[in-house]
């Protein structure tokens, strides 16, 4: 059974909404970098640079941060770009749903290895089963679900849609 939480035109709302806190929070910066966790976090994070693109002179660095969501610690963390392309400037981390934390507490770490200006997370779905200490700096929406439940996110051409399994 699937319940649809999200609709297209909710979630072009959610990634703009959250494109613009972006820029708020960055807005004497000259560059941003957005690190999109590998599949639908990567999407979203697409998603958010095309919008961020739009709004500020700032230049957008997307990097695609590549990872074994099932066992980060031994697969390690590795980035798209090259460290000194991120090292001393905002970096957003994004993926498209916090679950337990585990995916973004390893890609922040990644990031904490090198001296940077600062570091936010974003999220579209936060379910609220955390089970490591990181939080959402921006969220597209918070579900209160069960362990059982699944979230599924679809990044399609002309239809966006977040699900509840």
């Amino acid at each position: 059974m699937e319940n649809q939480i999200l609709k297209h035109d909710q979630i072009a709302h959610k990634v703009k909404r959250i494109a613009y806190q972006i820029y708020e929070a960055n807005v004497s910066e000259k560059e941003i970098v957005i690190a999109g966790i590998e599949g639908g976090g990567m999407k979203f994070a697409e998603k958010i640079v095309s919008v961020l693109k739009k709004i500020t002179d700032a230049s957008i660095i997307l990097c695609k941060v590549k990872m074994d969501k099932n066992n980060p610690l031994q697969s390690g963390v590795s980035t798209s770009i090259e460290e000194n392309a991120y090292e001393n400037k905002s970096i957003v981390l994004v993926d498209d749903v916090l679950n337990s934390g585990s995916t973004l507490i390893y890609g922040v770490f990644h990031f904490l290895k090198t001296p940077i200006k600062q570091l936010k997370t974003a999220v579209l779905v936060n379910r609220n089963h955390k089970k490591y200490p990181v939080k959402a700096d921006y969220k597209g929406i918070s579900l209160s679900t069960s362990l059982h439940e699944h979230v599924k996110v679809e990044f399609t051409a002309k239809n966006y849609a977040v699900y509840l399994e």
